[in-house]
């Protein structure tokens, strides 16, 4: 049975956050879709999204995009046509959603990764390769010059390979000389990012997401489709958080980081949701080979292990 208070909260958000259909069938994709082989039929992404206000013209539209972009290619079979990730989408998805569900880094040893942007690449190659690096994280700390600390190497050279740039740009490690927190690298840090605006988009996302987690805990039951709708909203609002955070270290970070609360709630509710979602999209997505296969080993390492978490006896207090 589906809570009314959880209903009206969707309601509510939905009205006051309408959702855009690309950015949601990334998050489709990247939570449910990938995990179960990464194909599902143009059908049962409709179905989906409608739960989350998005109608079919505007589903169509956006996973015609999405192919043009090289996200999705598609195969007709019959009157149906069925998308799945490419190589490159599923690349970007993992890239994306590491940054999700994987742990931060506890430690920093001081190093960071550099990346020079010659001026023999073309202007276009130089844009768009800059907006792919501040995407992952990166900050500008000098004209061409973009830094991060403790950046993932692996997701720097998928970036560099995707923008055909890898033996065009020069990537570089260095060493701070100084200590970790003093004041010239707290100004570069804050000249770089704007914590300040990130640190409040986090807070707003706890206080929105509070209410959500108090009432799954208190919940008798759960339903399928409900389940999905707030994982899916959760999801979608926590990448929209995360999307402009570089994941500094903490030595770098303010005292009393949100971002620290709105991933452990975010991880609260995944926990609590996952099972009863799995349902759902099990029971609507299709493939060319039938229903949806069961997901992936790695599915269940998300947020450091999917384990059913009994009412009240982990996570934040609330």
């Amino acid at each position: 049975m589906k809570s009314l208070y959880l209903s009206r909260w969707v309601d509510q958000y939905l009205t006051e956050h309408p959702v855009r259909a690309n950015s949601l069938i990334i998050t489709i994709y990247g939570d449910f879709v990938a995990p179960h082989g990464g194909t599902i039929w143009l059908g049962s992404i409709i179905k989906l999204a409608q739960l989350l206000g998005v109608n079919e013209r505007y589903v169509r539209t956006s996973v015609y995009r999405l192919s043009q972009e090289k996200w999705l290619a598609s195969e007709r079979i019959g009157r149906k046509s069925y998308y799945r990730l490419t190589l490159s989408g599923r690349r970007r998805f993992e890239q994306a959603f590491r940054r999700i569900y994987y742990p931060l880094k506890n430690t920093w040893s001081g190093e960071w990764q550099l990346v020079i942007l010659p001026s023999s690449l073309a202007a276009s190659e130089r844009d768009a390769l800059r907006k792919e690096l501040l995407w992952a994280g990166y900050g500008a700390i000098a004209s061409g010059v973009l830094a991060h600390p403790s950046a993932d190497t692996e997701a720097l050279l998928t970036v560099l390979q995707d923008n055909g740039t890898e033996d065009r740009v020069v990537a570089m490690t260095a060493a701070s000389i100084d200590t970790l927190d003093s004041r010239p690298l707290q100004e570069l840090v804050r000249e770089c990012w704007n914590l300040d605006s990130i640190r409040a988009t986090y807070g707003e996302f706890v206080d929105r997401l509070k209410p959500v987690l108090r009432a799954l805990r208190n919940a008798s039951e759960l339903d399928p489709e409900q389940c999905f709708t707030l994982q899916t909203i959760v999801m979608h609002d926590f990448r929209r958080a995360l999307l402009q955070d570089p994941l500094l270290p903490s030595q770098l970070l303010p005292p009393d980081w949100s971002g620290s609360t709105a991933r452990e709630i975010c991880r609260d509710i995944y926990r609590l949701t996952f099972r009863q979602a799995q349902r759902h999209i099990l029971q609507i997505g299709e493939t060319p080979d039938g229903p949806l296969p069961a997901a992936a080993p790695y599915f269940y390492e998300r947020f450091g292990g999917l384990v059913d978490i009994p009412p009240g006896l982990e996570g934040i207090a609330i």
